[in-house]
């Protein structure tokens, strides 16, 4: 069957590889794609959001599987479009997307239905959020944007001037948007943090290899919240017991919740989970792959990826026997100067050839572009190198011999990615 895949970034990049790999896969469109998508798939110059000009490539193509990469899409309904219209699309619909596109959903389900998380407020003015605050006693606390800000909404404040500042920058200054028009104001939780990117039918689920992100921009976890400067799965801190536990007290809770509620959630959902001293609590679902996440599970993954898409679909996933490989894998994530804010774009990037032959190591184009023949910058996070490994300690080894040969100017990348695992 032919498939698209719609997006630009890294992730959309690691699940057009993926596809490539199955037997089912005919031909591969990418709606816009990226200079790696274009090496396995050919590009489609329609956007992520142009729902309507995807849904008539889409009929005019006769595609028998999209997998939509992004949240914006999802959240706008691209699902349910494309369902109507008899085509088959991987992810929530519009109803199930609003798990990551308002907060304040995704807090009151929680709330309503008893899934451990973090204790919060949710205000809708400015001036009742600061309340909230100077009646807090205990800090650091955290101040979250409620809609989508690509993954940087997120405000810990260490003490209540710095609370202050985060409303007054996200509800008044509108840094993230018309994402800060309510905030979620939470307890900051203790404990190592676990991305688990679950794919569920609404009645099953299957969880992939456990991985671990890295939000801030420098090394130690300092610095700005980014979209993530790198992953790796599987992440020891989730052991079989541990994941056990997270699958029967969050994830099916949730989809028991959300189908109490009318709504039959398919597709990914992927839980930021806190490992606290009191059991595992979740800090926020995101409704699609992650981002950097996907770039070192998807490499781990032996079952056919259009199989288990297909599955979620037409709600089979109980025949499904997911299989990964008994490895683990680290993406480092290559950044422009002056990512998370204001960065340098048209950079000449060389040595991209650098892993050819090598199927333990890949490049997952996030941020570029060709110009005059030449691929240059084009984005904050550029490019992601991932290492396959027997552990994660060749896999750390490998993916920093390595990085440095592919290069461009102001190219920053942390060197820490992996290391709390050892």
């Amino acid at each position: 069957m032919d498939i698209l895949v719609i997006g630009s970034g890294g992730r959309e990049h690691a699940i057009t590889w993926s596809a490539a790999l199955s037997k089912k896969a005919g031909k591969i469109f990418c709606a816009p794609g990226n200079p790696g998508t274009a090496q396995l798939a050919e590009n489609v110059d329609i956007k992520a959001d142009d729902l309507e000009g995807l849904l008539k490539f889409a009929l005019d193509k006769k595609i028998g599987l999209t997998i939509v990469g992004p949240e914006v899409p999802l959240v706008m309904g691209i699902v349910d479009l494309f369902t109507e219209n008899g085509l088959k699309a991987f992810g929530p619909g519009e109803d199930g997307a609003q798990m990551e596109g308002s907060k304040v959903f995704t807090k009151n389900l929680f709330k309503k239905y008893n899934i451990p998380t973090a204790d919060f407020g949710e205000f809708d003015e400015s001036a009742a959020a600061i309340k909230y605050i100077k009646a807090n006693k205990k800090y650091p606390l955290v101040v979250k944007a409620d809609g989508l800000a690509a993954g940087k909404g997120v405000i810990i404040a260490k003490n209540e001037l710095e609370a202050v500042a985060a409303v007054a920058d996200i509800m008044s200054r509108k840094i993230f948007g018309a994402a800060g028009d309510r905030v979620v104001i939470e307890e900051f939780l203790e404990g190592e943090e676990a991305s688990i990117l679950a794919i569920t039918d609404g009645e099953t689920i299957l969880t992939l290899p456990a991985a671990q992100d890295h939000k801030r921009i420098f090394d130690g976890d300092m610095g700005p919240n980014t979209g993530g400067m790198g992953a790796y799965a599987p992440a020891p801190a989730v052991t079989g017991a541990v994941l056990k536990v997270i699958t029967d007290t969050i994830l099916y809770p949730t989809i028991k919740a959300l189908r109490s509620e009318g709504i039959i959630y398919k597709g990914v959902l992927y839980a930021g989970i806190m490992l606290t001293p009191s059991g595992p609590k979740v800090l926020e679902y995101n409704v699609r792959f992650g981002d950097p996440e996907t770039q070192a599970v998807l490499p781990l993954l032996k079952t056919d990826i259009i199989d288990i898409c297909m599955a979620a679909i037409d709600g089979t996933l109980k025949n499904i026997r997911l299989e990964v490989k008994d490895m683990a894998a680290i993406n480092v994530v290559l950044a422009s100067r002056g990512y998370p804010g204001e960065y340098e774009k048209g950079k000449q990037v060389t040595g991209l050839d650098a892993f050819k032959g090598m199927d333990d190591m890949i490049i997952f184009h996030a941020g570029t572009a060709i110009k005059d023949g030449k691929t240059v910058t084009s984005g904050g996070r550029v490019l992601n190198i991932t290492a396959i490994g027997k552990d994660i300690k060749s896999a750390v080894e490998k993916v920093y011999k390595y990085v440095d040969r592919v290069r461009f100017d102001g190219v920053y990348y942390r060197k820490d990615i992996g290391k709390r695992a050892l």
